[in-house]
């Protein structure tokens, strides 16, 4: 296998990340809209913020160091784009359970002083 073929190889693998990653985007603005309460709601668009924004990040990684001539600048962005991809990787599912779980004992105390009141 060529260098050029390889280099081909690293492109495609590139654009098929990205297109992968518009694929859960569309997925979860479905799943926004079709799913029946907030947990799952909330899973669709954790689903979104990670697959639809990570898979393209890694994606234009590879696109950045497919280039036939590398330069600092496309390394550059390559590393940023898998910087940006841990923190998202770190922060999106983190957040999205302190927000479930927010609702989840605010729901729960409702549901204690529903029960204390009625008594």
């Amino acid at each position: 296998m060529s260098s050029v073929d390889l280099l081909l190889l690293v492109e495609f693998v590139g654009l098929a990340l990205v297109s992968l990653g518009a694929f859960f985007e569309i997925v979860a603005a479905i799943g926004i809209l079709r799913l029946p309460n907030f947990y799952t709601r909330v899973h669709a668009v954790t689903i979104g913020a990670v697959g639809g924004t990570v898979l393209p990040l890694i994606g234009v990684a590879f696109l950045a160091v497919s280039r036939y001539s590398v330069d600092p600048s496309s390394v550059y962005l390559a590393i940023l784009c898998i910087t940006s991809t841990l923190l998202i990787l770190v922060t999106a599912p983190t957040g999205s359970h302190a927000l479930m779980r927010a609702a989840y004992i605010y729901e729960k105390r409702r549901e204690k002083m529903e029960s204390s009141r009625s008594r």
